[in-house]
């Protein structure tokens, strides 16, 4: 399971620039933040990461103990049922239980696997949740601290000089305010009620 490719920081840009822009077109300050690097290489970036990986580990095990038998018992039914006809099936009573319990078990799976795909990514943005108030904090810093009035992500330009890049200057910055959260599993129920940690 991969975590999902969020864009966490498109909404603090856009409040950061739009709060920023203030002085005439030409006088304007810009500075360009990385923010795949940002959270790439902060230390918060690197620790949720890791513990994103750990858990998709641990699902990944857990959904194989649930496929097993499954897997098991359908290989054992097609060599069961090789040399009979469909007709011939048909007429058996125990392999008609065995294949339709076997069908309603892949179906639970698929929806137990669906499940955890979905926990995976509430995990994520859990996780993220503190993270984006630091960071907000953060740009508004360096925003001040480089009389910048615009900031632009990296993604959205063709080029920027190293010299308007903060992308360190941040990652400095929420390093030094939050270099760690707690990152634990979120748990969906199996009836989509809410959600449990």
């Amino acid at each position: 399971m991969k975590p999902s490719s969020l864009n966490p920081l498109a909404l603090i840009f856009a409040a950061v620039a739009f709060v920023s822009i203030s002085a005439p077109a030409m006088s304007q300050t810009m500075i360009v933040i990385n923010e795949d690097r940002i959270l790439r290489e902060s230390d918060v970036g690197v620790h949720i990461a890791g513990r994103l990986q750990t858990i998709s580990e641990e699902m990944d095990g857990e959904l194989r103990a649930l496929r097993e038998p499954i897997d098991a018992e359908a290989e054992r039914l097609n060599a069961e049922t090789q040399g009979l006809t469909q007709e011939a099936v048909q007429q058996r009573p125990d392999l008609m239980q065995r294949i339709q319990t076997v069908s309603q078990q892949a179906q639970q799976f698929e929806a137990t696997r669906q499940r955890y795909a979905n926990e995976l990514v509430a995990t994520e943005r859990a996780a993220m949740r503190p993270v984006l108030e630091a960071l907000q904090a953060v740009l508004q810093e360096v925003v001040t601290a480089r009389s910048a009035d615009i900031v632009m992500d990296r993604s959205s330009l063709v080029y920027a000089g190293s010299s308007v890049d903060a992308s360190q200057d941040v990652i400095d910055g929420l390093n030094a305010r939050l270099p760690t959260v707690p990152v634990n599993r979120v748990r969906l129920p199996e009836d989509g009620g809410q959600p449990q940690q």
